[in-house]
């Protein structure tokens, strides 16, 4: 059995659809954990997914443990918050892989990885990266070859510009190079 974060983004999409088709749609467990900054189309795409795949969803918000972590600090939108939010994803993540006996995929890929963008016990906690080896572009390539036939990946997850929602309006693209050009 296996839990992962579905953020609404093309990563963890994907590495939901290959774990259904390898380990069964029973034995996948996707957990929503939208913030201040989620988007109301994350939340309604990574339902969507789950959907079309079967999965079990569970949705548990961090804002309220981020405000709680927050309340005696000056709150600046700065890196420091944005990676508190990560890192209070891979607790509850944590926490239920420990409780339930599952194993926690990670979700990054290799473009993302080798530009180390990621947050160190934060999305890049997991016993297992499924797609380690994949660059972002090869993600959208094999994502839309899973959708060839039908919808399973949904569209909107694919056309949405890649975004960890961890301030307003972020875009991967306001810290890395275009994926194309970074791949």
């Amino acid at each position: 059995k296996v839990i992962l974060g579905l953020s609404g983004g093309i990563d963890s999409a994907l590495i939901a659809t290959l774990a259904a088709n390898a380990l069964g749609k029973e034995n996948v467990l996707g957990v929503m954990m939208p913030s201040m900054y989620s988007s109301e189309g994350s939340v309604n795409d990574s339902i969507k997914l789950a959907q079309n795949l079967g999965i079990e969803i569970r949705q548990e918000a961090i804002t309220p443990y981020f405000e709680q972590f927050m309340k005696d600090k000056e709150k600046r939108g700065d890196l420091a918050e944005e990676n508190l939010q990560a890192r209070l994803r891979a607790i509850i993540l944590m926490f239920i892989s420990n409780r339930e006996n599952r194993l926690l995929l990670c979700t990054s890929n290799k473009s993302e990885s080798a530009m180390g963008f990621g947050t160190l016990y934060g999305d890049l906690a997991g016993g297992l990266n499924l797609i380690s080896d994949l660059t972002k572009t090869n993600v959208y390539k094999l994502s839309n070859y899973i959708n060839k036939d039908k919808e399973v990946i949904p569209q909107e997850i694919i056309n949405k510009a890649p975004s960890a929602e961890l301030h307003p309006n972020q875009k991967d693209q306001d810290r890395l190079p275009e994926y194309a050009i970074l791949d």
